[in-house]
């Protein structure tokens, strides 16, 4: 019969460092080496990219900046149809991209694509909450979407505009229930027109 270990054992046997060899190899390496390794990682890996990206917060221009949150939307929203009313995985920070993009699109002033990418994002998202057990994406869909309806609050868009978007968003939302009361806020906000 084999000893069973004590605890004490058990906490001093440490596992492995196998990054600690990687670490070696990687200094020995030229800058320009290293950066060619990087981009290739990237660009086989959205989640790579992503990270490097807000890692070391890289300005895009308008139409990359909508193209990449509208991916990041696909991966954030994705599920496997076969684990339909199970708590399934989602993509965190591939949501943590899509909020950190409409926020810059916000800062940019970039309201109307920011708005259509919300749009977007509620169909996908309530989707995905619908096809869940406990909707347990709902808190990080609702972190995105708060970002647009803030700014929205005080732009000079035209009222029948943002009354539109307003509508629009409560109808694309199939749970009924994301950003509801925060929707119905800004479109009761500006006068019956």
């Amino acid at each position: 019969m084999a000893k069973r270990q004590t605890k004490q054992s058990a906490k001093a046997t440490k596992p492995p460092d196998l990054t600690a060899g990687l670490q070696k190899a990687l200094t020995k390496i030229h800058k320009a080496e290293l950066v060619a390794v990087l981009m290739e990682l990237a660009a086989e890996d959205r989640a790579i990219l992503r990270r490097l990206t807000a890692q070391f917060d890289v300005a895009v221009p308008l139409q990359a900046l909508v193209a990449a949150t509208r991916r990041a939307i696909a991966d954030a929203t994705d599920f496997d149809a076969r684990e339909i009313n199970y708590n399934f995985s989602h993509d965190h920070a591939a949501y943590d991209e899509v909020k950190r993009n409409l926020g810059r699109l916000v800062a940019q002033g970039q309201l109307r694509p920011a708005m259509k990418l919300s749009l977007e994002l509620m169909g996908r998202g309530s989707y995905q909450v619908e096809m869940s057990d406990e909707g347990l994406m709902t808190d990080e869909i609702e972190g995105c979407l708060t970002v647009v309806i803030r700014s929205l609050k005080a732009c000079d868009l035209p009222p029948t505009e943002v009354i539109a978007w307003c509508s629009a968003m409560l109808k694309e939302d199939r749970v009924g229930f994301l950003c509801d009361q925060e929707l119905r806020a800004l479109r009761d906000h500006y006068p019956a027109s």
